[in-house]
C-alpha cells in the first residue's frame, strides 16, 4: 500500500515472524525523526506467520495454522479471528476500506466484507495453492497464481502485483519478472536477475524495486528493462520489503532474515543515486513478513465520515470466533525477550480451528452423499 500523508502522520513498522510473533515499531514524527521506538509484541498465533496486510484501521495477519487474526489500530485491541481456510494463509490484501481478500493452500480465495466481516464469497482460484494475489486499483478485478502452473496463462509464477495506475502488471517466476500490459495481456518486456526473486515493490509506475536471496536491492525501469541502481541493504538475504511515502519521502522498508528492519530514502528524482539509510531496527527475531502502518491526520480523517465510524462502531456487528479481546502487550525495551505466551487463548484458538474445519467436513460429506 502506497500513501502519502503529511508531516503530523505517525507509523508503525510492522514485522511478523517464524516465532509466531508480530511486532510494532513506532515512528512518532515521520519526516522529522525516523528512529522506531517499541510499541507492542503480541503472541498472534500458533504457528509462524506467514503474511500481513494493512489498511487505514486494520493489520490483517496470515499464519501456517490457517486462521488470520485482525488487530484495530486505532483501539489497539486483538480483534478476533477469521476462521474459513482449510491450509495455510498464503497472502492477504485489503481493497480500500470495504474488502479483505485471503488466499490460502486449499486453492480459495475468500472476500471478506470489513464491516461485518462476512466472507462475501469464495473462489476456486487454484487447483493447488494460491501463492499470491493482487487487486487492481479499480477494484473491479484481481489476480492470482498459484502452484498449480497458472495465472490461467503464465508458467511456473509465485507471486504478481499491479502497477499503481493499474496499466500494468508483473508476474515473477524463479529469478524472472514478466511484465504485462493490461490491455493487451501480453508480455512486453523481462527482466532476468541472478538470483531467486523474493520481494518486489513498484516504486514508480515504470521503477521496481526487486530483492532475491542476497544482500542487494536493485531499482529496475519496466520500460527498458535496465538497473538503474543497487545499494547492499542487509549483511544477509533481503525476505520482504515494503513502499510507501511520507512526509514528502518516498520510504523503501526492507527486513532481512538477520532480524533487521531498515528504512532507506529514495530520491525519485535522482532515482540512479544510492538511497539514504534512514533508521534500522533489529527485532532479534527470523522475519518472514513486513508492513507499514501509517497514522492518517485527523483534517484527513474527517474527510468522509463513514471512515471513522467504520473502524469505531463495528463493535455489535463483528462476528468473529468468540474470544475475549486481548490487549497489545507493550513491547520491552530489550528487544530479546519474548512475550509470555498466552497458553488459554492459544488452547482456546486451537480448538476453535479443529471444531470448524470437522464441521466443514461434516458439510461436505453430507452434499457428496446427497
Amino acid at each position: 500500500m502506497d500513501v502519502e500523508t503529511g508531516t503530523d502522520s505517525e507509523l508503525v513498522l510492522i514485522g511478523g515472524c517464524y516465532e509466531q510473533i508480530i511486532f510494532g515499531y513506532r515512528i512518532k514524527k515521520a519526516g522529522q525523526n525516523w528512529n522506531p521506538e517499541p510499541d507492542f509484541t503480541h503472541h498472534a498465533h500458533t504457528a509462524s506467520l506467514t503474511t500481513v496486510a494493512i489498511n487505514d484501521c486494520y493489520v490483517a495477519t496470515g499464519s501456517k495454522d490457517e486462521t488470520i487474526q485482525l488487530y484495530n489500530m486505532k483501539k489497539k485491541i486483538d480483534q478476533g479471528s477469521l476462521l474459513y481456510h482449510d491450509g495455510t494463509i498464503t497472502c492477504l490484501e485489503f481493497y480500500g476500506k470495504t474488502h479483505l481478500l485471503s488466499g490460502a493452500e486449499d486453492g480459495l480465495i475468500c472476500v471478506w466484507d470489513i464491516k461485518r466481516w462476512d466472507c462475501l464469497k469464495t473462489i476456486r482460484a487454484h487447483k493447488g495453492h494460491v501463492s499470491s494475489l493482487s487487486v487492481h486499483p479499480s477494484g473491479k478485478l484481481a489476480l492470482s497464481v498459484g502452484t498449480d502452473k497458472t495465472l490461467r496463462y503464465v508458467v511456473t509464477t509465485w507471486t504478481n502485483q499491479w502497477s499503481p495506475a493499474g496499466d500494468n502488471y508483473i508476474v515473477v517466476s524463479n529469478n524472472e519478472l514478466d511484465v504485462y500490459n493490461l490491455v493487451t495481456a501480453s508480455i512486453h518486456g523481462t527482466i532476468v536477475c541472478k538470483t531467486r526473486i523474493s520481494s518486489v515493490k513498484f516504486i514508480m509506475e515504470s521503477i521496481v524495486a526487486i530483492a532475491g536471496d542476497e544482500e542487494y536491492v536493485r531499482l529496475y525501469n519496466t520500460n527498458t528493462k535496465t538497473c538503474l541502481s543497487e545499494f547492499k541493504a542487509h549483511d544477509t538475504r533481503v525476505k520482504v520489503m515494503h513502499f510507501f511515502s511520507v512526509a514528502q519521502s518516498h520510504v523503501l522498508a526492507t527486513a532481512s532474515s538477520d532480524g533487521y528492519i531498515k528504512l532507506w530514502q529514495i530520491d525519485i528524482k535522482k532515482i540512479q543515486s544510492c538511497p539514504v539509510l534512514l533508521s534500522k531496527v533489529n527485532t532479534s527475531a527470523r522475519l518472514t513478513c513486513l508492513a507499514v502502518w501509517l497514522s492518517i491526520p485527523q483534517s484527513i480523517a474527517q474527510r468522509t465520515e463513514e471512515q471513522v465510524t467504520q473502524c469505531e462502531g463495528d463493535k455489535s456487528s463483528i462476528k468473529l470466533s468468540k474470544q475475549k479481546k486481548v490487549r497489545l502487550k507493550e513491547a520491552t525495551l530489550d528487544g530479546g525477550k519474548q512475550p509470555q505466551k498466552r497458553k488459554r487463548e492459544i488452547l482456546y484458538k486451537s480448538e476453535k480451528a479443529v471444531e470448524t474445519k470437522e464441521k466443514r467436513k461434516k458439510r461436505l460429506q453430507m452434499n457428496t452423499s446427497q
